[in-house]
């Protein structure tokens, strides 16, 4: 660690080595890679990968665009790698900005568990931290990557997952911030006190509110709010700058005592399972360009067209019944215009394009494409319905029954007990496919495949200032 970034004090254990704070932050000290199954490792690469992929993809849509010309108007220029522009800013501005692109066309990770999308906060906190410090390897890199993707959705399973979306928060950029501040504070070198300071930190600056996936660029923007703070927590972390002590058990004012009020948070859910469970290996990888809680609906819709083909003209009604998280945060009836986000959060619109296209990925979702005549012929034709039976299984269900009304009197009903997203998760073979997939046309194929062969042998990198170069050159635009 750079001198500047040193803290010069007495490191000390942290405050309560037996409460769930000072276990975590224990663990984080003494996380070596050698530690991580190699299963972990490679899937902690395909997360990466995955995330590289979404940044390319969404560092020239038009909101984004607006966020970088925005943004450095106010704050000026550095000398930390923005995804895609040609063009460098401060590392907290560009960690914000990368976090922004990652979450900018809902094509990136979640967690089933405890909802957030970790390569939008973890990434764009290292990349910046890495050119930071200099001289940063491949294998640091991964090993913080893993240390973000374990401890973000523990946090998030303490407020019970997805609890939180029904609650209007929007979850993974509440828990987000500890994600990034322990990625970072584990590339800083940070021991177990310097981690206590770094969550307290990264609790306190923790938001985010659900409404923004209506209309607003904003959501986008969420995840990037907290990359850029968990990066803040940790430099002043590292810097002797302290923050909150226990800040997960404290009875007044703590992160799970004020965001789990009268939720009964679970704050043994931070620790349970570290270093046997991995969290890393169930973060899911996106098949779709749409919101979680919508894809086993699109499961549905796809499986029921494979077996019994229709057109949309066909169709009387569909009804899509799913569990309280899913559908507070999936339905609600639409009115033309529409944004991109809402079309991307809204089940009655993803059902209804996936029909007329057959495919629910970034065309679908194009300004362009949610403006036909056709989706919104369709569009009325869709209601989604509360059907509390799907939330007995816990707030982190993503179950759906559609039932489909044909003119003809047909009725085709089918019920999806788990979306492939997460039962049968994408390979880390299919992952890469996805990434040329998506980067096909913005980037030229010698640089595709260079970024593909950096990311899936991390581990080798010497510097991993190799990979931001080959990440900052300017890319092409998905669509205008």
């Amino acid at each position: 660690m750079p001198a500047s970034l040193a803290f010069n004090g007495t490191f000390e254990g942290p405050t309560d080595s037996k409460g769930p704070t000072g276990q975590l932050c224990n663990w984080l000290e003494k996380l070596a890679l050698k530690d991580v199954p190699g299963d972990a490792q490679a899937r902690a690469k395909a997360l990466v990968l995955d995330g590289v992929a979404c940044a390319l993809v969404g560092a020239q849509l038009p909101w984004s665009r607006t966020a970088v010309e925005a943004i450095l108007r106010i704050e000026g220029t550095g000398n930390k790698t923005i995804i895609g522009w040609n063009r460098t800013a401060s590392g907290p501005v560009a960690a914000l900005l990368n976090g922004t692109f990652i979450q900018g066309f809902e094509l990136d990770d979640f967690h089933p568990g405890g909802p957030l999308h970790s390569a939008a906060v973890v990434i764009p906190s290292l990349l910046a931290c890495a050119e930071e410090l200099g001289q940063v390897t491949g294998k640091d890199f991964l090993l913080a990557a893993i240390a973000g993707f374990e401890v973000g959705p523990r946090v998030g399973m303490a407020l019970h997952g997805a609890q939180m979306l029904s609650r209007g928060w929007h979850s993974g950029s509440v828990f987000g911030t500890h994600a990034s501040a322990v990625a970072a504070g584990k590339l800083l070198g940070l021991d177990a006190a310097r981690f206590e300071d770094a969550v307290g930190l990264a609790g306190t600056q923790s938001a985010g509110l659900m409404a923004a996936q209506f209309e607003a660029m904003c959501k986008r923007m969420h995840h990037g709010f907290s990359a850029r703070n968990g990066l803040y927590s940790a430099l002043l972390a590292a810097s002797g700058y302290t923050g909150i002590k226990r800040v997960f058990e404290r009875e007044y004012g703590g992160f799970l005592s004020v965001f789990g009020e009268g939720h009964d948070p679970d704050a043994s859910q931070i620790t349970r399972g570290l270093g046997d469970r991995w969290e890393t290996n169930r973060i899911a990888i996106k098949p779709y360009a749409a919101m979680g809680a919508l894809h086993a609906p699109l499961d549905a819709i796809f499986d029921i067209m494979d077996k019994r083909p229709f057109k949309s003209e066909e169709i009387e009604h569909i009804d899509i019944y799913m569990s309280h998280s899913a559908y507070h945060h999936g339905w609600w009836v639409l009115e033309r215009p529409l944004t991109p986000i809402g079309a991307q959060m809204n089940v009655g619109y993803a059902v209804a394009v996936a029909i007329l296209d057959g495919a629910a990925m970034v065309r679908q979702f194009a300004p362009q494409r949610i403006d036909g005549d056709d989706v919104w012929a369709l569009i009325p034709r869709i209601t989604a319905h509360h059907d509390p039976e799907f939330d007995k299984g816990g707030p982190s269900v993503r179950n759906t029954r559609m039932v489909v009304r044909l003119k003809n009197g047909e009725k085709i009903e089918h019920f999806v007990e788990m979306a492939r997203t997460i039962g049968q998760p994408l390979t880390n073979s299919e992952v890469a496919r996805k990434y040329r997939m998506l980067t096909d046309g913005i980037i030229d194929p010698k640089r595709q495949a260079a970024i593909e062969d950096r990311v899936m042998n991390l581990e080798k990198m010497r510097d991993v200032t190799e990979l931001a170069a080959l990440l900052g050159t300017e890319v092409g635009a998905a669509f205008k």
